[in-house]
């Protein structure tokens, strides 16, 4: 009997009892398409997080304060720590630097009010620095920063939530904390990072922050530029000998009251803990494709119940093991393959869309691997119900009832 006529017989088993197959296939359609989706929703969140990072600049260093090290008592950061920073003689590889302090807000326009996540006072070096790019209106300046001037830089969707899409904000004035802040400019729109919106954000006069809203204290962090992406290594190393000199770190210290993170530890930071988010979410979608093998296993027991005495006329007649064995792996096979074929046209499908704030990217390779994996589910858990269809006795198969 060649394979045609095996994959035939195979054929007409499937169709011959269309709902209970129909069922079959989609548990292994739900299978499939979980764990393509969830795994796409994972390199969906990779990607945005690789975005956001690429957003700030490749030259780009961040530090952190107030971390108690081996001075033995907690070091914060402070402007003086700033003025150092700037010194070229000092640090000749770091193009400039912005002390960041910020609060969550408030913004009040008219009876409109709006809770923002995060008011940023610093210096107007800061938006080169951020890769914050101003769409309209413009940047406040040194001058601002030196009157300590009540003007507001306004991300995209703070904008948006505050004033709506008919009015235009900037000239506008806006309550914040109950201080009267001019709007001066909106910034060009970054794009979500999943549960991370960069563009909720109102930016200020680092001063005009301080007074208003966070006090004199030390600030929450500074972001350096350096001159250029090669320098990154320079300027770092020259930011760590100045603050180990203003904080009074010992030579050989073990900590520091401080952390200096660059865009290269923020993206293998973020990777890591998105792979591992990836790789969970697989895993549970993952279940579902082993609950529908099941499904098969259970099907196919059924089949081989329902016609043992057709297996055994045909073992009867001088059908060979390999025969019987090749057509109910076949069926086995065939179902698997067909959910899953389902299972990644609704994968695709559902990739349009949005999931919790995240766009999935599907991988050529998980679709090729699901694929792979419904022929691998057809053949192990068909190969049980299909052994036992080709070790039927022909004598015993014609008896049963």
């Amino acid at each position: 009997m060649s394979i045609f006529e095996i994959f035939g017989f195979a054929l007409r088993g499937v169709s011959a009892n269309k709902l209970r197959s129909g069922l079959t296939v989609l548990g292994i359609l739900i299978g499939v398409a979980a764990v393509i989706l969830l795994v796409a929703v994972g390199n969906g969140s990779a990607k945005q997080v690789e975005d956001s990072l690429a957003a700030l600049g490749t030259n780009t260093l961040t530090v952190q304060g107030g971390r108690g090290g081996d001075t033995g008592y907690r070091t914060d950061l402070t402007l003086d720590i700033v003025k150092a920073l700037q010194d070229r003689e000092s640090a000749p590889d770091v193009k400039s630097v912005s002390p960041v302090v910020n609060s969550a807000q408030t913004l009040t326009f008219g009876d409109a009010s709006y809770d923002v996540n995060a008011v940023i006072g610093t210096y107007p070096s800061y938006f080169a620095a951020s890769n914050s790019v101003i769409a309209s209106g413009s940047g406040f300046t040194e001058e601002d920063v030196d009157q300590a001037a009540r003007v507001v830089v306004l991300g995209p969707t703070t904008a948006e939530e505050l004033f709506g899409t008919t009015v235009d904000p900037v000239g506008q004035r806006i309550g914040i904390a109950g201080q009267i802040y001019s709007v001066i400019g909106v910034l060009a729109r970054k794009g979500s990072t999943g549960f991370n919106d960069p563009d909720d954000v109102a930016i200020a006069p680092l001063p005009a922050v301080q007074r208003s809203l966070t006090g004199y204290g030390p600030v929450s962090s500074i972001t350096v530029e350096a001159v250029n992406a090669d320098a990154v290594a320079a300027a770092k190393a020259e930011i760590t000998a100045i603050l180990n000199a203003k904080m009074h770190v010992a030579d050989g210290a073990s900590s520091t009251p401080y952390q200096i993170r660059d865009a290269s530890q923020l993206l293998e930071t973020r990777t890591a803990t998105a792979e591992t988010f990836t790789v969970l979410l697989g895993a549970v979608a993952g279940i579902s494709l082993v609950v529908g093998g099941i499904g098969i296993t259970n099907i196919m027991m059924v089949s081989v119940t329902e016609r043992t005495r057709e297996i055994g006329i045909r073992k009867a007649l001088g059908a060979p093991r390999r025969v019987i064995l090749s057509q109910f792996l076949i069926e086995a096979t065939l179902l698997s393959l067909l959910g899953g074929g389902l299972g990644v046209a609704a994968a695709l499908i559902g990739a349009n869309f949005e999931i919790v704030g995240i766009k999935p990217v599907i991988m050529p390779d998980s679709v090729v691997l699901a694929l792979g994996v419904c022929v691998a589910i057809g053949l192990f858990f068909g190969s049980y119900p299909a052994s036992r269809a080709a070790g039927l006795r022909p004598i015993d198969a014609l008896r049963y009832e």
